[in-house]
């Protein structure tokens, strides 16, 4: 009669523990569900920082061509200016 007895609390015991680890499944797969959205949101301002700096980077450059550029038409401009008066002097 006690080894009947054992067996069902045994059993008890087990069936009790496999529904622990059931809800732990779940709750580890909710978890990592949340993680996921969270990792995917995480990315997603990464990424929107990334084309940012990209494009800030690509404005500085132009803006940096367009100062060379216009710094050669000065400088030619100011050649210009220096022959046509030195000219008109001699």
């Amino acid at each position: 009669m006690t080894e009947n007895k054992d067996e069902g609390q045994n059993e008890k015991a087990f069936k009790n523990f496999g529904k622990r680890v059931d809800e732990f499944l779940v709750e580890f797969e909710e978890a990592g569900e949340r993680l996921k959205k969270e990792f995917e949101g995480k990315f997603e301002e990464l990424r929107v920082s990334a084309e940012k700096l990209k494009k800030e980077a690509e404005n500085k450059d132009r803006w940096k061509d367009v100062e060379q550029s216009l710094k050669r038409a000065g400088d030619e401009l100011g050649n210009a200016f220096k022959a046509a008066f030195n000219n008109k002097k001699n």
